[in-house]
């Protein structure tokens, strides 16, 4: 709900939880009230105090009140070069070659529903669950407008911001900066919370408090990347699962992004939002806008557990877009681990007859189906069926695997190019290359230009021709390096700063085109696994390779971290086979199930090596998972355990909407001799219900999350545990 106070010029915005407030003051400046658990409202700009800091400078109608200083006061977008010395949300360099920004409120505007950004990922909502507030600001001497957008769901505890600049004037500008968010508060014993890692160890949670100066986290490769990830948790020192106040902070962006947090001098805590300003550098002539990315926050009163549970409900239901909506997505077997390139139609017929049988639905065939693409050095960019390998193409292959009961996906890579492709060699100049430097190859593949609305269309038109030749389910859209040598030969070099973001929206657009021409078929993002793991690829592709790391154990942690933000629906998980390919461990096919099952669930390994006692065990999981999938892809989750903490077991839970149902997994570590008994305290469960436990028994609720249930002795490392919980009659 939003109320406004216009003759104040008081912006309050409550959600169920929640209350955030901003106030125009006397000088205009659009001040941050405060962001906490809801209050009743009013006018808290009492909050705001004021004193004659040293050094601190004065805008000229303060006149000789030496108490009132940008530097000082907690702004809601905060500005530069005007006696503001902390860390900017704007930066506009004017024709006069200065770089400033000073804003000052000139109105505002309420609508019913959520605001939508063109060409840009964002939440969606309907008059009937969201609403929209707009702010003017101004900066009249540069003569640009910044249009500050709010999106308040309330049920979820949500608010999204994004930021529209418009250059009102008669000479160009350049936006060196334009964060999607700044949040000033007015205290800093805070922690921050950011999830960072690398290639197949992704998002880890990384714990510190807040120390003076400046401390966070961004991506320069043109991707959210692997390393970090564009989600923040500002929250109190104790705060835990349970308690506390959380503050999370997610940027819906696939490219370059920073999130910084300033401890100032006054303990208070600036968090900024939004693209990453390295090689940054947007011009806007007179009459044009820039738009940023949308961010959103949801503040949690008590804990952290509560703050995922609000995100995972808003992304599900207001963010992705999912072609299943309402079914159940498809258990899948991707072929790579299995076969890597080399594969024939007849392979993969072969495959299929083994995977039927067992429950899974749908077959996926990854890299290596087109061009001349028989390992990591050619092919990319020719998106054409090789006829050696599937003679008669896919129109061909793609009926003989449905005759088995089976749909069909395939993998794609479209922002690549190898420079051994016919592609390339008909269009050297359509890669990230900077004039007179040879570019640096990742996996030995180059980068295309898709800031370019030709290498765009010559691309799409390519897979689209694929796509349209059988009856295709299922697309893995990968991307398999970062950006490098970034420069465009179809901008001058004056907008050389716009490479970038013009590419990630390129990648948006291709995506939204692809959506839209064939809204049946299921995408699934991928880049090196979890390199672009973020809630701008969500709302193109419902699901995401969570990681290249297929191994059970370094996913609990791998999935525990990615968990704070984003739901199980959204992570791509697998079994592999073992020895594990990426650290040679051997785990239980029971565990490898019950990690994958918290995500979205399939298998990537070759099942006509299986013994028959591994193909009833995996019957048996396709099956458990289809009977309980409403329960773990809809139900809340709740972490248990810290998978970080070196405790004997790693367990989560869901639970059911109406807390009926709920599904406990753990998984052991090591075991030793003479293991102590131990007891599992459940969450989320009804206390006025008693609950049978694998259909045994009869334990009330309010017992089950205080006194636990006793875990049996587990026999040998890395064993797995479920517990199914169902409301006793």
């Amino acid at each position: 709900m939003i109320v406004l106070d216009k003759e104040n010029r008081v912006f309050t915005l409550h959600t169920q939880n929640t209350t955030y407030q901003m106030k125009a003051d006397r000088y205009h400046v659009l001040t941050h009230t405060y962001y906490g658990p809801r209050v009743a409202g009013g006018d808290l700009s009492y909050l705001v105090r004021y004193a004659d800091r040293a050094c601190a400078p004065n805008p000229v109608e303060a006149g000789p009140d030496r108490t009132y200083s940008l530097n000082t006061i907690p702004q809601e977008y905060s500005t530069c070069g005007t006696g503001d010395y902390r860390l900017p949300s704007l930066e506009l360099e004017l024709p006069c070659g200065s770089c400033s920004a000073d804003l000052r409120y000139t109105g505002c505007e309420l609508r019913q529903g959520k605001y939508a950004l063109e060409g840009l990922p964002a939440f969606r909502g309907t008059d009937r669950d969201a609403e929209t507030l707009v702010l003017f600001l101004e900066d009249t001497a540069a003569q640009v407008r910044v249009e500050l957008y709010y999106g308040v769901f309330p049920e979820y505890d949500l608010i999204t911001r994004a930021v529209r600049v418009v250059n009102q004037g008669t000479e160009a500008v350049r936006l060196r900066q334009c964060a999607s968010l700044c949040l000033d508060l007015l205290r800093s014993d805070l922690d921050l919370i950011t999830f960072d890692g690398c290639h197949m160890m992704e998002r880890s949670p990384d714990r510190a408090p807040l120390r003076p100066g400046i401390q966070g986290v961004g991506s320069v490769r043109g991707t959210s990347s692997h390393q970090h990830n564009p989600f923040v948790v500002l929250c109190d020192r104790d705060a835990n699962e349970d308690y506390g106040l959380c503050c999370g902070a997610m940027l819906l962006y696939s490219g370059s992004f920073e999130a910084q947090v300033e401890r100032s001098q006054y303990d208070s805590a600036r968090l900024v939002m939004g693209i990453n300003p390295y090689q940054f550098c947007w011009t806007l002539e007179p009459g044009q806008s820039f738009t940023s990315p949308e961010a959103a926050l949801v503040c949690s009163p008590a804990g952290l557990g509560q703050m995922s549970r609000q995100y995972h409900r808003a992304i599900r239901e207001h963010l992705i877009q999912d072609p299943c909506q309402g079914k159940r997505r498809p258990v899948l077997i991707n072929n790579w681990e299995a076969t890597y390139f080399d594969f024939d139609a007849d392979t993969l017929v072969d495959f299929a007859r083994t995977a039927a049988p067992l429950g899974i639905e749908l077959l996926v065939m990854d890299d290596g189906w087109f061009g001349r693409r028989d390992d990591d050095n050619s092919g990319l960019g020719d998106w054409v069926v090789n006829q050696k390998k599937l003679p008669g193409g896919l129109e061909a292959l793609v009926p003989r695997i449905q005759a088995l009961g089976m749909s069909f996906g395939i993998w794609i890579e479209p922002e690549m190019v190898n420079e051994d492709s016919q592609l390339y060699r008909e269009h050297p100049d359509w890669v990230l290359r900077i004039p007179g430097r040879a570019p640096a190859r990742g996996r030995n593949q180059l980068v295309l230009d898709f800031s370019r609305s030709d290498v765009r269309r010559h691309v799409y038109g390519q897979i689209k021709a694929v796509l349209s030749s059988a009856d295709i389910s299922y697309v893995k859209w990968d991307m398999n390096r970062s950006l490098s040598d970034v420069w465009s030969a179809s901008l001058p070099a004056g907008r050389q700063g716009e490479v970038f973001h013009r590419y990630v929206l390129g990648v948006y657009e291709l995506l939204d085109q692809l959506r839209r021409d064939f809204p049946h078929i299921l995408i699934e993002g991928c880049a090196g696994g979890g390199g672009r793991f973020d809630a701008g690829m969500l709302y193109y592709t419902p699901q995401i390779w969570c990681s290249d790391n297929t191994d059970a154990i370094d996913r609990l942690g791998i999935q525990y971290g990615t968990s704070f933000c984003y739901p199980v629906s959204a992570m791509g998980a697998h079994v592999s086979a073992v020895p594990n390919e990426e650290n040679g461990r051997i785990t239980s096919i029971e565990a490898r199930a019950t990690v994958a099952m918290s995500g979205t669930f399939g298998y990537e390994m070759d099942l006509r090596k299986t013994s028959p006692e591994e193909r009833e065990a995996i019957r048996r999981q396709v099956a458990f998972f289809k009977e309980h999938y409403d329960l773990i892809q809809r139900g809340d989750y709740y972490r248990l355990t810290d998978p970080f903490a070196n405790g004997p077991y790693t367990a989560w839970e869901q639970v059911s909407p109406d807390r009926r149902e709920a599904l406990v997994s753990l998984v052991s570590g090591t075991v030793h001799a003479a293991p102590p008994f131990r007891t599992l305290l459940l969450k989320g469960l009804d206390p006025q219900l008693s609950y049978s436990v694998n259909g045994q028994g009869a334990y009330p609720g309010d017992v089950l999350m205080n006194a636990g249930y006793p875990l049996p002795v587990l026999q040998g490392d890395y064993q797995s545990l479920q517990l199914y919980l169902s409301a006793a009659e």
